[in-house]
């Protein structure tokens, strides 16, 4: 018997079916290239236009743009380049893992502004109210790192509500680590915080950290704890606008540092302050080629400013006819008025500006006026903006409402930021310069490089009335003829210690100059200490008066 007819042995517990011969599978058909970018495309726009229809009509219903059209309004045409779009979070419970939107409601990128380059993150309201979660929260940690690394300004774009409740401890820790990046980039790159809605809560500590906050009217709002919660604590009735809305952070409170009557005005101011600044704290702002002349005389000066300290007049319009084309930014516009901050240009170099603003207060430094410039001369000093200071000043606010509020603290501010500033530093007295707040005002004494006077300048430790009421007082007392006497001695006060010549002779002015040339002076001094150089003691930080 042949092999091949031998019978075929089978294994126990197959069928005789197992080792029958099979017809080849037919293949799994790969998708093409083209058809992977077709899923891709429709992934992206599914990401792009969301997937609640409703929650973006009641969005658009508020009259709000959506996040990606606010992108668009901010930065040039065609520069946006997104990142973490398909970036989803991991979290369950309470229906959490039910849903996955894709960017988990936050659109992060960069892109730029005048062909500048900008990181740029904005909270998407459609999903989950735009609540910060621990996906959310590293998409924005990315930006800032890559913000930081790079040397490029962070813009956010915030309308949430606060930490994501479903993810508990991982949004708050989301929330702590994002803070910890805006104090590590603070002086390192410009920051800025847009609020176009809600920011409540915690969330409000990252537009703090920042260095300007833009709000919108009617539609932005920031509190520690809302309406429901002061009521239910306090009995207090409130609104959410009268609470934290824009005008309140723009006239009493001055976390905002501008206030726009809508998106479309609020992403101009957001362009128009980065042209003011620089990429980071290694480099200089922009340079502007210049339309005006350099050696153009400010003749106006001489009719604006009254030498008569008791007559007030605008230090705004002062700093529009000494900067280049009249066009300057003013910072904080609404409150704290009696002082000006603002970025301008001279000579197309940008510069920050310090006024009293004798329209207001007589130009009296107070907490709040001390506070705002402090910020804004810190600032400044640390995006090396070279600082100007306009001083007319009758002294600091008196009363038991400033002493009890801790003016000797908080005055102490702006004081340690002059001191501590080396950027260059000029100082021009206009008129009246009195005691202690002539010294915080930049003086010479504190380390301003130049100083010059205007004619009418009167700088002492108090006007002569206060001077000659206190000097001569049994004097005074005494006269038959007091009222006489007392006018006599005001006189030969002011003339022996209050013209600007007193300044002068002694080296507390480099000059007293004719008020037409201001802009002249203020342009070569400040091109002589372009290359200024300043040695600092080595230290871990300055101990400030906070």
């Amino acid at each position: 018997m042949a092999l091949s007819d031998a019978p075929q042995a089978v294994l126990p517990g197959l069928p005789e079916t197992a080792f029958e011969t099979r017809q080849p599978a037919e293949p799994v058909r790969q998708p093409t290239m083209a058809e992977l970018t077709d899923e891709l495309t429709a992934r992206r726009a599914q990401a792009h236009f969301g997937r609640d229809p409703e929650a973006e009509a009641r969005h658009l219903g508020k009259g709000k743009l959506l996040a990606r059209q606010r992108i668009e309004k901010l930065l040039d045409p065609g520069t946006f380049t997104e990142l973490g779009v398909f970036a989803e979070h991991r979290a369950t419970g309470f229906g959490m893992e039910n849903s996955h939107p894709e960017g988990d409601g936050v659109i992060t990128g960069w892109g730029e502004v005048d062909g500048r380059t900008v990181f740029v993150f904005a909270h998407d309201a459609r999903v989950r109210g735009g609540a910060l979660g621990a996906t959310f929260a590293a998409k924005i940690h990315q930006l800032l790192d890559f913000a930081d690394s790079v040397g490029a300004p962070v813009i956010g774009l915030n309308d949430g509500g606060g930490a994501r409740i479903q993810e508990g401890i991982d949004a708050l820790a989301g929330f702590g680590k994002l803070f910890a990046r805006n104090v590590r980039a603070s002086g390192v790159v410009p920051q800025i915080s847009v609020v176009l809605g809600s920011c409540a809560g915690g969330a409000v500590y990252s537009p703090a950290l920042t260095d300007y906050t833009f709000m919108v009217e009617g539609m932005a709002n920031m509190f520690i704890t809302g309406p429901d919660v002061v009521q239910a604590v306090t009995g207090e009735q409130v609104s959410q606008e009268e609470l934290g809305g824009a005008q309140t952070h723009g006239t009493r409170t001055g976390v905002a540092s501008f206030v726009a009557p809508d998106e479309e005005s609020c992403f101009e101011g957001v362009r128009e302050l980065l042209s003011y600044l620089p990429a980071n704290n290694h480099e200089l702002a922009p340079v502007v080629t210049p339309h005006d002349d350099p050696d153009r005389r400010c003749e106006e000066l001489l009719r604006l400013v009254p030498v008569d300290d008791r007559t007030p007049y605008d230090i705004r319009t002062v700093i529009g006819h000494i900067v280049d084309d009249g066009d300057y930014l003013e910072v904080q516009e609404t409150w704290a008025p009696n002082i000006v901050c603002a970025l301008a240009r001279l000579d197309g170099h940008t510069v920050g500006i310090v006024g009293n603003q004798p329209a207001v207060l007589a130009g009296v430094l107070d907490i709040d006026a001390s506070e705002k410039a402090a910020r804004f001369v810190r600032t400044c000093d640390a995006f090396n903006i070279p600082l100007v200071t306009l001083v007319d000043v009758p002294g600091f606010m008196p009363g038991t409402e400033q002493e009890h509020n801790a003016i000797i603290r908080r005055g102490a501010k702006l004081l340690y930021a002059y001191c501590e500033a080396t950027v260059p530093r000029v100082q021009v007295i206009l008129r009246k310069a009195f005691g202690g707040a002539y010294i915080v005002m930049d003086s010479k004494s504190i380390g301003s490089d130049l100083s010059f006077a205007w004619p009418s300048n009167q700088t002492a430790v108090m006007g002569a009335e206060g001077a000659a009421n206190i000097i001569f007082r049994r004097q005074i007392k005494a006269s038959p003829e007091p009222e006489e006497l007392r006018k006599a001695l005001v006189a030969d006060y002011t003339e022996q210690l209050m013209n600007p010549f007193v300044a002068a002779r002694r080296g507390h002015v480099d000059d007293v100059i004719d008020p037409a040339d201001t802009r002249r002076v203020l342009i070569k001094s400040l091109e002589m200490l372009r290359t200024k150089r300043s040695r600092q003691p080595v230290r871990k930080h300055g101990n400030e008066p906070l």
